[in-house]
């Protein structure tokens, strides 16, 4: 059966738990998947740069998207992965099969793998067009991931991408308003849903129509998020969750700092089963960053009571 859309709502980017000796580690990878749901998240995005997908190996990433899949499964999420590590198309079109194989909703496609950073989006169009014809009609997505470089789509290419019909997912990280409004406006209605990673624009990017939220955020408490998604629609509510999303972006500030090792030890306090050890190189915590990061659990646990949200851990 055909796709229709993808589920709107809170879409986590995914840790990877490793164990002390650096090996995947599926049992924390299942609590926390577990975490992640009843938290409320509506779908997840697997093997993605939280996720610390450049440092896994292709049979890592396949083991942890199939792990993900097997779980969200039985609460029939959708889930969606980065299917995209080279710039050769045709390298990209196989690997896409292996990882549409596991049972994911949508393939994602990392917008700067499409071209050179000096490319323009002649080169992207036409390496989307090898990758479709490759693909056939397996569901895709895109995502402006922040590395090896920053490569924004532009609301023109977003529409054609949607008149593809094979488009589905879009990880927006411009943290502009400006651009999200015209590419949501550019997708308007269509099957093509945009999801926002920066907090500081996330209650103006749900006003003006975009399906969800996926931001670091979701990864140290998600509920709060799912908060802010249950609630936007409604008008009493307008105050108070601009006062949330203020919080939050504050909030943000802090957790971004030394990340992911940051998400992995705030989780620690949450009482999740994981270690901090990450493969991505990160800032070393410093004395001041332990102290703010117990400080964000004192914040966190400050709004889930204001705000009566009930938490999972």
């Amino acid at each position: 059966m055909q796709l229709q859309s993808l589920s709107q709502g809170l879409w986590p980017v995914m840790l990877t738990p490793f164990s002390y000796n650096n090996k995947v580690d599926l049992k924390s990878l299942k609590e926390l998947t577990e975490f992640y749901i009843q938290s409320g998240s509506s779908g997840l995005f697997a093997n993605c740069l939280s996720s610390e997908m450049f440092q896994l190996t292709e049979s890592e990433r396949l083991q942890i998207v199939s792990t993900v899949v097997k779980i969200a499964s039985k609460y029939k999420l959708n889930v969606a992965a980065t299917g995209t590590f080279s710039t050769d198309m045709t390298e990209s079109a196989d690997f896409i099969k292996k990882v549409f194989d596991t049972g994911v909703a949508a393939v994602v496609i990392i917008s700067n793998q499409l071209g050179h950073i000096e490319d323009d989006e002649t080169v992207v169009k036409k390496n989307l067009e090898k990758l479709i014809k490759h693909t056939k009609n397996i569901p895709l997505g895109i995502y402006e991931c922040p590395y090896p470089y920053k490569r924004l789509v532009s609301p023109s290419l977003i529409k054609w991408m949607e008149q593809t019909q094979v488009f589905y997912y879009m990880k927006d990280t411009s943290c502009n308003p400006l651009a999200i409004e015209k590419k949501v406006a550019a997708i308007k209605g269509t099957r093509f849903s945009l999801y926002n990673a920066n907090t500081a624009t996330a209650l103006s990017s749900l006003e003006m129509g975009a399906s969800g939220l996926s931001p670091i955020g979701a990864n140290f408490y998600p509920e709060l998020y799912k908060y802010m998604l249950d609630n936007y629609r409604k008008k009493e509510k307008k105050e108070s969750l601009q006062k949330l999303n203020d919080r939050l972006n504050v909030m943000e500030g802090i957790a971004s700092k030394c990340y992911p090792y940051s998400a992995k030890l705030f989780l620690q306090s949450r009482k999740l089963n994981l270690t901090t050890q990450c493969r991505i190189q990160h800032e070393n915590m410093r004395t001041e960053d332990y102290i703010n990061l117990k400080s964000l659990e004192a914040m966190r646990c400050s709004v889930m009571e204001e705000f009566d949200i009930k938490s999972q851990k």
